[in-house]
Formats: structure tokens, sequence, C-alpha cells
């Protein structure tokens, strides 16, 4: 997911699309947050780690 983010970022800059820009923020930000979940041991949507 935060890979995913950040080639949405680089693409929406690119091509100057701001809707691809805030997905992308979006998506790194939601993406990092569920991997500090998962690193920290915390069940994220019923699994033990997420990635």
């Amino acid at each position: 997911m935060v890979v995913l983010g950040i080639i949405l970022l680089v693409v929406g800059f690119v091509a100057g699309l701001s809707i691809l820009w805030t997905i992308g923020i979006v998506l790194v930000v939601v993406g990092a947050i569920l991997w500090l979940l998962g690193a920290m041991g915390h069940a994220v949507a019923g699994r033990k780690h997420y990635w």
C-alpha cells in the first residue's frame, strides 16, 4: 500500500493531477499506520502482522 501510494504521488506530480496526489498521500499514510501497528504486534484485520 505504501509503494502504491508513492507511485501515485510520483505520477500525480509528473502529470499534474491533484487527485492522484491526494490519493497517494492517503495511501501512504494509511499504509504507514497499518505497517506500524503490525510491527508493534497488534493484530491488523485479523492478522498478526500486515504486509
